[in-house]
């Protein structure tokens, strides 16, 4: 099958990124994108064929709107001159590829949380200047967006909360759930250090401040221990205003370590010797946290929303939690009784391994591809 990925951009090291990697090389697939910075994202997309499309700089400026705007003209206006079987659309608004060519299958990590359901929620942390701009870009991309999406020709959902998110804010009601999975053979558990960890994105919406806050409760009467953050800080100025109150709330509250875009050995270094994984984000789509947590033998205390109710399984793998408070009272636990913890974390990764691999996904997803396809 001759099949052709959009995705928005390739500039982190994230889950939708590793789930597009996956299933470029499975199908050894040609990459259309509207930003590629090799040194930020995967080293393994640098041995496939990415093509640069666009310009990341709109008429809205290099803000978040105007550069969603000007990522969404640039697979609006793009018309595919190879030949191709299948288009697997990825992050918003790659989807938009839709207008000009078919046989669209979207693979939906999300509809575009900036100006859905994260909507109100950003709008508060602009300055007042700034809004008048922010509310104008979102109400064109949501109108392009529910143009282009009717005629979508299948979308899946990467997860129960997503296919929500599309039904209710694009009224598509026929998306059908897939998630992403994960190479268990790749992580590994090793003899557990006194750290509690929390790799994600460094980004308001991940909410590391919950985490940071847990932590700081817990210490008061557990001593010894550390929290390290770990992930890729985003260049634009909005994530790097977050990242420099996060390191000030971490500094405030000590022994907190917060390691920058480490390399991808490094980070399953930390996930194999951590003590338990914590994940914090505000209502996630779905989340590969968890599953890489779960190869590495390891349980995950999550927030009880969105993508972690689907993958944590409570009192099993871990912990879904309702607050800072729980979430350092599940904290203690483990770090009195590690046998608990290794019991999880065994769990999660027999979960993981039977349920999660990324061959049980291409078995459904080649299913997919081909009621898409042209050929029959």
């Amino acid at each position: 099958m001759k099949l052709v990925i959009t995705q928005a951009n390739l500039v982190l090291k994230g889950g939708a990124e590793r789930v597009v990697l996956e299933i470029a090389r499975h199908y050894n697939a040609t990459i259309y994108t509207a930003e590629y910075d090799k040194t930020a994202t995967f080293d393994e997309f640098r041995d496939l064929d990415i093509r640069v499309i666009g310009s990341r700089r709109g008429l809205l400026g290099r803000g978040r709107a105007g550069q969603g705007l000007s990522y969404g003209t640039a697979f609006f206006n793009y018309k595919i001159r190879e030949d191709y079987d299948v288009i697997n659309a990825h992050v918003a608004p790659s989807h938009w590829i839709r207008n000009r060519n078919e046989r669209v299958l979207w693979y939906c990590h999300t509809p575009l949380r900036e100006v859905y359901d994260l909507y109100d929620f950003r709008m508060s942390m602009r300055p007042l200047h700034k809004r008048m701009i922010y509310a104008a870009g979102a109400r064109i991309v949501r109108g392009i967006d529910r143009r282009v999406v009717k005629d979508i020709e299948m979308i899946l959902a990467n997860s129960e909360n997503t296919k929500g998110r599309i039904s209710k804010y694009l009224n598509r009601e026929d998306a059908e759930v897939l998630g992403g999975g994960v190479d268990c053979k790749a992580w590994d558990s090793e003899d557990y250090g006194k750290y509690f960890l929390y790799p994600s994105r460094i980004s308001p919406n991940k909410r590391q401040e919950y985490a940071i806050d847990a932590f700081r409760q817990f210490k008061r009467r557990n001593k010894g221990y550390k929290l390290i953050i770990a992930g890729n800080v985003p260049s634009d100025k909005f994530y790097q205003d977050y990242y420099k109150r996060i390191r000030d709330i971490a500094g405030r509250v000590g022994d907190v370590k917060i390691i920058e875009d480490p390399p991808v050995d490094a980070m399953r270094k930390l996930y194999a010797r951590s003590l338990c994984v914590l994940y914090t984000p505000m209502n996630e789509d779905y989340g590969l946290v968890p599953l890489e947590a779960a190869a590495s033998e390891r349980p995950v205390i999550a927030v009880n929303e969105g993508g972690p109710m689907s993958t944590v399984v409570d009192g099993k793998t871990g912990y879904l939690i309702e607050s800072p408070e729980e979430m350092a009272k599940r904290m203690k636990e483990f770090a009195d009784n590690k046998e608990l913890a290794g019991k999880m974390g065994k769990a999660g990764r027999k979960r993981a391994v039977q349920e999660y691999s990324w061959s049980a996904f291409f078995k459904k997803f080649d299913k997919y591809l081909y009621r898409v396809s042209k050929i029959k």
